[in-house]
């Protein structure tokens, strides 16, 4: 229910109750002017835009702490989302009313992040944090629109990945310690990412139909723990398929290695799954070093596989789905620069088109002489 009434000073006071029953009002020099405001609250509330007022009163600091404690974030993305806030954020708008921070606001602090010295790819993510917590204020009803819209964001700087070859991949594996050599050809075989890989169970390897599910993964925490958890992605959840020199060299493994099939497939010498930090430092770069190669990292195993996919012929379709890719413009967007150059494949289409229709045409002439 809204009103308009003139007040004995002889200014109008429109009034309004929202949903919840609380009563808003305004003072207003000119009858127009009170009508106009009730007129817009009554829009915004049968249209579902309606904000109160009083809502985006709240600093973002107290909004985004809630935001943050209520989102179900999996344990890394929480430590981020919370650095991203506390670092960056809260000391440019944190103690601002969260419906006085305009994009101009936004947009400043963003390229202060560039100046900073801030990677642009850092600046994005911490971008991101930002804007989730902004695009939940609206569907909140806390404030109507985000500050965030049509902010421009740094250019990341496109860096063309390098896989290992063959040859770099077999002499890392002979490096390596017995208990993590069939983790490198693994790797190199499956493409799975190397959380996906401390992640993997004797159960999860079909050996009969060489087949490899990937249901977890094992990531790292604070003070040299791991926690096993949910892969990436749902489109992470797959299955590999197994080519024979990783068959052999996990049979190979677990003869050395026995495990249970609830056991993990690759275990660190302390026992449990490996831990990432110490595998690095006790067997990786020691074993990059002994053979030789420059500053490489187990995630280049995956761009190995991917290559070779690639070198064979596989669509990238098929590639993204091995690797467990969100859809395939993510794959293209990352191993565009390995794909065969296609101009010599464009001109033989084309001159295989018309060379058909020309032979074709003397064909008909020569039957038509004959006649």
């Amino acid at each position: 229910m809204a009103s308009l009434a003139k007040r004995p000073n002889g200014k109008w006071r429109a009034r309004y109750r929202d949903d919840a029953g609380k009563e808003h009002s305004r003072h207003f020099d000119r009858k127009v002017d009170g009508q106009r405001w009730l007129d817009e609250v009554t829009a915004s509330q049968l249209t579902g835009t309606y904000v109160d007022p009083r809502a985006g009163l709240t600093t973002f600091r107290a909004y985004a702490e809630q935001w943050r404690k209520a989102k179900p974030h999996k344990p890394t993305t929480q430590v981020k989302a919370e650095q991203h806030l506390r670092v960056h954020a809260y000391p440019a708008f944190g103690d601002k009313p969260i419906a006085r921070i305009r994009r101009g606001d936004v947009q400043s602090w963003v390229t202060g992040l560039t100046k900073s010295g801030m990677k642009a790819s850092t600046a994005r993510t911490t971008f991101n944090t930002v804007r989730a917590v902004f695009r939940a204020a609206v569907g909140d009803r806390v404030i109507a629109v985000s500050p965030c819209a049509d902010v421009d964001l740094p250019e990341v700087p496109r860096r063309k990945v390098v896989p290992l070859t063959v040859e770099e991949v077999r002499a890392l594996a002979d490096a390596m310690p017995d208990r993590y050599r069939a983790l490198v050809v693994l790797g190199a075989g499956t493409g799975l990412r190397p959380g996906e890989l401390f992640g993997l169970q004797v159960r999860h390897v079909d050996f009969f139909k060489r087949l490899l599910h990937v249901e977890q993964q094992v990531q790292q925490t604070k003070g040299g723990g791991t926690r096993v958890c949910e892969p990436k992605t749902k489109e992470s959840v797959r299955t590999v398929p197994l080519p024979d020199v990783v068959v052999h060299a996990l049979v190979t493994h677990l003869k050395a290695f026995p495990a249970d099939p609830d056991g993990f497939l690759f275990q660190d010498p302390k026992g449990g799954p490996v831990v990432s930090t110490r595998l690095m430092d006790s067997a990786w770069r020691p074993a990059r070093k002994a053979a030789g190669l420059p500053a490489v990292t187990m995630h280049q195993l995956r761009h190995t596989y991917a290559s070779l996919l690639i070198a064979a012929g596989e669509s990238v379709k098929v590639v993204s789905e091995r690797l467990g890719h969100t859809n395939a413009a993510m794959t293209l967007n990352v191993y565009s620069h390995l794909l065969p150059n296609s101009e010599d494949k464009t001109r033989r289409a084309i001159d295989d088109a018309f060379s058909t229709k020309i032979t074709s045409d003397a064909d008909s002439v020569r039957t038509d002489d004959a006649r």
